[in-house]
């Protein structure tokens, strides 16, 4: 009580939740009188009230000894770390446990290049087949119809396995599970270039592919693992660059052992003893860290693929939708017969046909980079609305370009480069421009990595080893040419009207998405100091 002589009762202040190591702090309470220090102007109660730095609780328990002859001292715990006062870039976070560490992993940028050799080892496993198929064909006496079981084996094993392989480098470590799965199932691919005939290629290519589809999940797990969310973007920026520029240059140079007797032979044996190196390159200059996500999170994300949020997300109209139009996203399917349609159907030679495919890669590549653009010009334009339009538009687009360059022959000159480029760069434009950011808009981000698996990994991946399984057999019946019309170019096109709907369901969603996102969050309640009239 002030005024009557007698000094206030010692009174303790709470002890900071998440102090690691209590600090005693030696506080004078002065006798009654006017105070000395008073609050700066502006800073209010719950300022004043907040938990001591270990730089204020160490100034105070050396200054206590020079008021000994005030009276009796009170003590108090301190929190000894005050996040402030760590540079951002350190500081301790519920959402990113990383960041408490990740300025302190040496050699994470060699590790972000030696993922991504491991990677483009792994991708041009496959990508060896699919441009080399025509002279593997002739070798081994197939129908074109092999080459879609070999690419539906390896998008179901993808698929599937996917999620396998992550779940046991999060148990037993992923750099050693990467070493295995990427470097010494190599051998496997080894082992395909020895086959005699189409049994004992699809058994060593099946056992093969089973390994190289780990290498990605694994991968974006390790690179959560090596940086803090702020620096994770670019990381996975340059192993995405590194990747499409070794495929823009990998791709002729495999089209080259066309020409070479037995060149698919030499060709499996030399990716296969090069995946057997990327695996000690991982273990020497991949840095060991400790696990801080699951690999099994989809691009580095917060969230796992849930079963149950994923058939819950099937109750949004829009998600429903986009379930639904994304398996007439033929495209993918493009990709592996590309080679062989210009073989077969127009008489390119192998190795031409692989700079073919290069010019479209090239185009593709810039065509996800112009559809981020174009998306965000048309949302700003048209609202949301405008992503609607952009998606028509390049639906639209692609069925034309495709309908030119697959029902036109072009001949060799340099008009054949230009449609195919032209064809390349409308390809990408609508994932990026359109259909991620809508999935994203319509969801709690809580559950976006679960939407993104769900619709672009289970669903458009599942239809497209189906479709792959569809083409291979009915190419050997009617012929490539009619194909690339039935398959990628009508369903484009219908996809393109059936758009039409979410002019009706998507602006519905997305408002009312946004809405839930600005309603406040319930307040944490933290530990106060209590009042004592100051």
């Amino acid at each position: 009580m002030r005024g009557t002589g007698r000094r206030d009762p010692p009174t303790a202040l709470p002890e900071h939740p998440r102090s690691a190591g209590p600090t005693r702090v030696t506080r004078c309470v002065r006798p009654p009188g006017p105070r000395l220090l008073r609050p700066a102007a502006g800073r209010s109660r719950s300022a004043r009230s907040r938990p001591l730095s270990d730089a204020v609780a160490i100034r105070m328990t050396e200054g206590a000894h020079s008021c000994a002859d005030h009276g009796p001292q009170e003590h108090t715990v301190a929190d000894p770390i005050e996040p402030q006062a760590v540079p951002r870039s350190r500081a301790a976070s519920a959402d990113d446990p990383a960041q408490t560490r990740a300025d302190t992993v040496k050699g994470r940028r060699g590790g972000v290049f030696a993922l991504a050799f491991a990677n483009i080892v792994d991708g041009f496993e496959g990508g060896l087949i699919n441009t080399l198929f025509p002279v593997i064909r002739d070798a081994l006496s197939l129908q074109t119809s092999a080459l879609g079981v070999l690419v539906a084996i390896s998008r179901f094993a993808r698929m599937v396995l996917g999620p396998v392989w992550a779940s046991l480098a999060d148990r037993y470590g992923r750099k050693r599970i990467l070493f295995i799965a990427t470097g010494l199932w190599g051998l496997w691919t080894v082992a395909a270039g020895f086959a005699q005939n189409a049994t004992q290629l699809f058994v060593l290519y099946t056992i093969g592919v089973l390994g190289t589809v780990a290498s990605e999940p694994i991968a974006n797990g390790l690179v959560v693992d090596m940086f803090d969310s702020a620096e994770r973007g670019r990381a996975f920026g340059i192993l995405r660059t590194t990747m499409m520029a070794a495929s823009l240059i990998g791709t002729p140079i495999l089209g080259q052992l066309a020409d070479v007797e037995n060149g698919w032979r030499y060709g499996l044996f030399a990716l296969g003893g090069i995946s057997v190196v990327s695996g000690v390159v991982v273990l020497l200059f991949v840095p060991e860290v400790r696990r801080v996500l699951p690999a099994s999170t989809p691009g580095g994300g917060t969230t796992r693929f849930n079963i149950g949020d994923a058939v819950s997300l099937l109750r949004n109209r829009t998600i429903l939708f986009m379930a639904v139009q994304v398996s007439l996203t033929t495209s993918l399917v493009l990709f592996a017969f590309f080679v062989t349609f210009w073989v077969d159907a127009r008489g390119w030679g192998v190795a031409d046909a692989a700079i073919l495919m290069a010019v479209y890669m090239l185009g593709n590549v810039l065509s996800s980079f112009l559809g981020g653009l174009l998306g965000d010009r048309f949302a700003r334009r048209f609202g949301h609305r405008g992503r609607i339009i952009l998606m028509q538009g390049y639906l639209i687009g692609y069925a034309v370009s495709t309908v030119l360059l697959f029902q036109v022959d072009w001949g060799t000159g340099p008009a054949v480069y230009l449609a195919v480029f032209v064809t390349g760069l409308i390809a990408s434009i609508g994932p990026p421009g359109a259909m991620l950011l809508i999935i994203g808009s319509v969801v709690p981000p809580s559950v976006v990595a679960t939407a993104y698996a769900l619709i672009m990994g289970f669903v458009q991946g599942g239809v497209a080893a189906l479709f792959s399984l569809v083409f291979g057999f009915l190419g050997d019946v009617i012929g490539l040419q009619y194909l690339m019309f039935w398959l990628v170019s009508v369903p484009y096109a219908v996809n393109a009207v059936l758009w039409s709907v979410m002019y009706r369901i998507y602006p519905g969603d997305a408002a009312a998405q946004e809405m839930r996102d600005r309603q406040p969050r319930p307040a944490v309640p933290g530990p106060t100091t209590p009042d004592r009239g100051e």
